[in-house]
């Protein structure tokens, strides 16, 4: 079994309540929380915490594969390290020596998914007794004795030529659960680097980390679209992408939407492709059931206020991951599930927010075919996605 541990205590001296403290609007161990379950190759994650309200935003997220763990007051001191608890628990919970324990640090909400399965791989694959994740550093360093440490000052190195230095950033570590016993230590034996990002290089400790990481965030969490080649749920707004976002009413002051078919074919042909829909609204019409009906989505809800919560629900009762999910909205009630899914777009007529946040800016208006316009991207870049595996079985 391979479990990811995530160590965080309630107390924090640089910053107060630190851990549960929203970060790029949720709180900073839901983002190493959400990347861990998002793994493939994790098959459970611990949360150890001292604190309740840690445990009441865990329940709150219903992510998959999650439980916290409580860890002894005596080990969520000022003067607790990281292996304290660790140990604590592997005895604790009775983990098998063969089982592998992969330690990750709340304080790198830049970790993803991917680097994860990538790091995993690599510890698999070199046989290593441990693994941990850096960064490129390419600073010039000297010691207080005025000598250059990394590089001759008589010889200064171009950037673009310059190793550097790998320097630790703390986001990951991979060892095994007898390795750990014995060693009473993270890293032991054969220790092999996997090289994350240079952005990942942060770690927040103190204030300013936070203001640095925040911006971070908005910039990296949601680059590209490594994510979309995985995708099992599909998931709509319905009025401004579905809809043209206009009000209609009957004489009889019936409420009336309009729909597009070019639409309805684009989701029909992900059902097909074995990927499951999902509308999620604020609005409570019989329009809107009657339409998913017609068309077979496979879960509607109506009336939603909080549709990240939704979200966590329908991946707990399905298994599906935010990995494997594509989203599709146009205000800023969708943000929070933007934020939380492996790939997003939005229709051209979106608020500015969304348009900023979301991974793909579409061509089509809401209501003009922007759903078939997204479900073609995700389909295509599903079917590259199996291309590429093939020709690389091939070769």
């Amino acid at each position: 079994m391979n479990v990811a541990f995530i160590p965080v205590r309630g107390g924090s001296k640089s910053i107060p309540l630190k851990n549960i403290k929203p970060i790029y609007g949720k709180p900073l161990v839901y983002w190493t929380a959400v990347a861990a379950c998002g793994a493939s190759c994790v098959d459970k994650v611990v949360i150890a915490t001292d604190s309740p309200e840690i445990k009441t935003c865990l329940s709150d997220w219903g992510l998959p594969k999650t439980e916290v763990y409580d860890r002894l007051p005596e080990n969520a001191t000022d003067t607790s390290s990281t292996e304290d608890v660790m140990l604590e628990f592997i005895e604790r919970s009775h983990l098998k020596m063969n089982d592998t324990f992969l330690l990750i640090q709340a304080t790198s909400p830049l970790l993803q998914s991917g680097h994860i399965e990538a790091a995993y791989k690599m510890f698999q694959e070199s046989r290593a007794d441990s693994l941990l994740t850096a960064v490129r550093d390419k600073r010039l360093y000297w010691n207080k004795n005025g000598q250059p440490i990394n590089y001759d000052f008589r010889k200064r190195p171009r950037r673009q030529d310059f190793d550097g230095m790998l320097m630790e950033n703390g986001a990951l570590y991979i060892n095994s659960v007898e390795n750990i016993c014995r060693d009473k230590n993270r890293l032991t034996g054969k220790i092999v680097v996997y090289e994350m990002p240079e952005y990942t290089g942060f770690e927040i400790d103190e204030p300013d980390d936070w203001i640095i990481v925040e911006q971070l965030m908005k910039k990296h969490l949601n680059a590209g679209l490594s994510g979309i080649s995985g995708i099992r749920l599909f998931v709509t707004d319905v009025d401004g992408v579905m809809t043209d976002a206009g009000m209609y009413y009957g004489s009889d002051s019936v409420e009336l939407k309009k729909f597009n078919t070019r639409d309805a074919v684009g989701l029909r042909m992900l059902r097909e492709r074995g990927i499951k829909t999902a509308i999620i609204t604020g609005e409570n019409t019989s329009c809107v059931q009657n339409r998913a009906n017609k068309i077979k989505i496979d879960y509607v809800f109506q009336g939603i206020n909080d549709k990240d919560v939704t979200l966590r629900q329908l991946w707990q009762e399905t298994g599906i991951t935010p990995k494997e999910t594509a989203y599709i909205g146009d205000d800023i009630n969708d943000l929070p599930a933007i934020r939380l899914v492996g790939a997003s777009a939005c229709p051209a007529d979106a608020v500015d927010a969304v348009k900023a946040e979301g991974d793909v800016v579409l061509t089509k208006n809401g209501g003009d075919g922007a759903i078939r316009e997204w479900s073609e991207s995700v389909l295509n870049m599903q079917e590259r996605a199996e291309s590429i595996s093939v020709r690389r079985a091939a070769g």
